[in-house]
């Protein structure tokens, strides 16, 4: 198991009853990468995955 996996599931055993905005969670993940600058480039990547996950041109 990755450390990602772990993470993943005590998210969704923490949180996976709540329903947020993306507008929530761009929120948070921007809060994430003020305190952690050297995880910019991952939170861009998966932000602009989500972003374009049903476009049918990507």
């Amino acid at each position: 198991m990755y450390f990602t996996d772990r993470g993943i599931e005590e998210l969704e055993k923490r949180r996976g009853d709540e329903e947020v905005t993306l507008a929530w969670l761009a929120d948070r993940l921007q809060e994430f990468t003020d305190t952690h600058p050297e995880f910019e480039t991952a939170v861009e990547r998966f932000a602009t995955w989500l972003a374009r996950l049903d476009d049918p041109e990507d």
